[in-house]
């Protein structure tokens, strides 16, 4: 089905990453992103189940924007594996949202605003950090699940077989939060089948401000950046060779 129209969407051009963030995120809003790794363009093929012309999703991960701290910097809070040299985050955790700056890994980004009250911003974020507090997991098998749900449609609206305790996915994650504050993003679909996509086509009232780089229509050529990034070592190695020979 088409996107359902926001109660107001601004597409903006021209702003890096950086620039936008700065300029419409905001303590309760959720962020939406659309990343250029495999991990990410996988998950975006795998969402063209949702649109009618099988194309693919622009995005691939949610979170919620936690506000500017103490440290001057702005804050998110998400469910994500993050990656540091030996050290590995996996689960519910806060991080500042410079991490999104990067136009080459971050090719869309969106910011959805619900307009909510002081109290359901201050209900969200009180969820989110007890869930920071205890250490929620992200579960790689529940992405598995949510993913073959987007292939057998009858399977969304029922408990994500995959489905783990004390685990939440970065979409999944955002749902359960709105849900505390008394706001169902994706009626009708289990929380742990919620998808990106499916949090940027809610119908609740809000408005949405899209910087994107990679077109609607644009098709994910995952295999052929999957062969590339394969071939550009293998053509390195000759080089080398070569030049000893």
């Amino acid at each position: 089905m088409p996107s359902p129209p926001a109660s107001n969407e601004i597409v903006v051009a021209g702003l890096s990453n950086r620039e936008f963030l700065e300029r419409y995120a905001r303590a309760g809003c959720i962020g939406l992103a659309g990343g250029a790794t495999l991990v990410d363009l996988a998950i975006r093929r795998a969402e063209r189940h949702l649109d009618d012309d099988n194309q693919a999703s622009l995005w691939s991960h949610a979170f919620v924007f936690q506000g500017v701290r103490a440290d001057g910097h702005h804050w998110v809070i998400e469910s994500d594996l993050e990656i540091h040299r030996k050290h590995i985050r996996l689960g519910v955790q806060e991080n500042r949202f410079s991490k999104y700056f990067d136009e080459e890994h971050q090719r869309n980004l969106a910011v959805l605003d619900f307009g909510l009250t002081e109290a359901q911003v201050a209900q969200v974020l009180r969820e989110a950090l007890d869930l920071v507090a205890n250490r929620e997991r992200y579960s790689l098998r529940e992405v598995f699940g949510a993913l073959r749900g987007l292939r057998h449609g009858e399977m969304r609206g029922r408990e994500n077989p995959l489905a783990r305790e004390k685990s939440l996915f970065c979409s999944a994650f955002v749902r359960h939060l709105f849900l505390r504050a008394g706001l169902d993003l994706a009626p009708g679909i289990a929380d742990k089948h919620t998808t990106p996509e499916d949090i940027f086509r809610t119908s609740i009232p809000h408005t949405r401000y899209v910087l994107r780089r990679d077109e609607p229509k644009e098709k994910i050529g995952l295999r052929a950046r999957l062969r590339q990034r394969i071939k550009a070592p293998m053509e390195r190695l000759k080089a080398r060779r070569s030049r000893a020979g």
